[in-house]
């Protein structure tokens, strides 16, 4: 006869092998510009071999394009104007001190919860190796590396002198990946996987990994740099008329950006790459482990950027605006259980839905509902719609840079649909409105809200964004 304690522990290893894993990659700044999404020259080999085992969302959308208010949003699972967090400065336990966090819905179900790295807001680079505004309550275990990149400000090329995180700035230097904060970050996850193996411990893992890179500064390894001749960048130019039409609020300029010659354009998207490089690398030794480890069969995997980012598109750099350059995101979702597998999908998401799909996929207590909406039916078949429209909202940056908005506090709200991008900045589109079709008109070269024929349009995506306007404002 089985002894009822060799029983216990049977069914919990039973138990453990049942609940999946959870590896959660966040990246910080990082646009659609991978081998994945079809651009054609940035090398993002494990980023694509990750794609080639899930569902790649091709219209994945952040609810607010700045870091802190975005990782606020889908670390929740709640809107920015839920969570009060519409600022770098701000902190969601002020408005929401007894939310259960994503990861903390797992500690409930009885995982171990780890973070290395960036998961909430950290300021780039001067926080990097503290825990920046992390949330404890969140974590088991947490990990802030520091690399060689933390250590090389006096040498790093910027155009504001002493800023690094805020403007363009970017540093070529001969190392290795393993001494960069995110290569130390990888090594340290690693460690983590080998110890917290369910197969020894018995206990499921929800392990967040959040990589720095492609954020400012944008300090690399000589060799990825390498792989980016600048002769083969072609920067994306200012189209002549092209922000005629664009309301000033909309513009999220930044000083000394369009002033910019082709050849130091090159330079600074060179770098980008390069960083974008040095985190694919280890996104690989990540999935490297995995593999090694015989944890890829019962470990779900995320891969999701806080937000898109910019690199001269309507004269705009970085982010902080509602155009699609800085709205949508990079994101993978690979459940080795499915097997649909290297498939796309063009179902519009927004990152609160990653909360609830998580709790799904996982079979958690639901707990507080959630205003997300689950995608694992889209992950069972990548032709599902999704949603009607994704919403996202940003304070206007436009008032730093342009007289005659200067001072004040403008909101602008936007949702986009598959064909369609509308946006308001004020209340009913007092600073201004903006509408695009992306079919006819995929750069957003012309704002049709003002020319005739497109009422019936207007209307209807008037309706959407009051709709989504309720819902991310609504009390939780």
């Amino acid at each position: 006869m089985i002894r009822t304690s060799t029983l216990i522990l049977l069914l919990c290893a039973v138990s453990a092998q049942a609940k999946p894993n959870v590896l959660f990659i966040t990246v910080d700044d990082l646009n659609n510009d991978l081998g994945c999404y079809g651009h054609s020259l940035v090398k993002s080999p494990n980023v694509d071999r990750l794609a080639s085992r899930g569902i790649r969302f091709d219209h994945a959308y952040c609810q607010y394009p700045v870091c802190n208010p975005s990782r606020s949003s889908f670390m929740t699972g709640y809107y920015p104007q839920q969570t009060g967090v519409l600022s770098n400065g701000g902190n969601f336990r002020k408005k929401m001190p007894n939310v259960v966090t994503l990861p903390q819905r797992f500690k409930k179900a009885g995982y171990f919860v780890a973070r290395v790295g960036k998961i909430y807001h950290y300021g780039v680079p001067v926080q990097i190796g503290t825990s920046g505004k992390d949330d404890p309550q969140s974590w088991h275990k947490v990990v802030n590396p520091r690399g060689v990149d933390r250590e090389v400000h006096d040498k790093i090329h910027t155009l504001e002198k002493g800023k690094f995180g805020g403007t363009l700035s970017w540093l070529k230097i001969d190392s290795k990946d393993i001494e960069h904060t995110d290569g130390i970050g990888a090594t340290e996850a690693i460690k983590l996987l080998e110890a917290h193996d369910p197969k020894k411990t018995k206990k499921p893992f929800f392990l967040a990994v959040g990589f720095y890179r492609p954020h400012t500064p944008y300090v690399a390894p000589s060799h990825h740099f390498k792989l980016y001749p600048t002769e083969k960048i072609k920067p994306v130019l200012e189209k002549p008329g092209d922000r005629d039409d664009i309301p000033l609020a909309a513009l999220a300029d930044r000083p000394k950006q369009r002033e910019l010659t082709l050849a130091k354009r090159k330079e600074i998207i060179q770098a980008y790459y390069a960083s974008i490089s040095l985190m694919d690398a280890q996104v690989g030794r990540l999935l490297d482990a995995l593999d090694r480890l015989k944890l890829r069969d019962n470990t779900i995997i995320v891969f999701v950027s806080d937000h898109g980012y910019h690199l001269g598109h309507h004269g705009l750099w970085q982010k902080g605006d509602l155009f699609e350059g800085s709205a949508r995101v990079p994101l993978i979702i690979a459940d080795p259980r499915s097997r649909i597998r290297g498939k796309s999908t063009k179902a519009i998401t927004e990152l609160v839905d990653l909360a609830p799909t998580l709790v799904e996929l996982c079979g958690l207590q639901k707990g507080a509902k959630l205003p997300g909406q689950s995608v694992s039916e889209i992950l069972r078949d990548p032709k599902k719609p999704g949603r009607l429209a994704a919403y996202t909202v940003a304070w206007s940056r436009g008032g730093r840079m342009h007289k005659a908005i200067r001072g004040k506090k403008i909101l602008g709200t936007t949702v986009r649909t598959l064909r369609y991008r509308y946006t308001e900045w004020g209340m009913n589109g007092k600073y201004g409105r903006e509408l695009y079709d992306y079919q006819e008109d995929p750069d957003e070269f012309v704002n049709l809200a003002r020319k005739s024929g497109h009422e019936k349009t207007l209307k209807r995506m008037k309706k959407l964004l009051s709709n989504a306007q309720k819902i991310a404002t609504s009390r939780p």
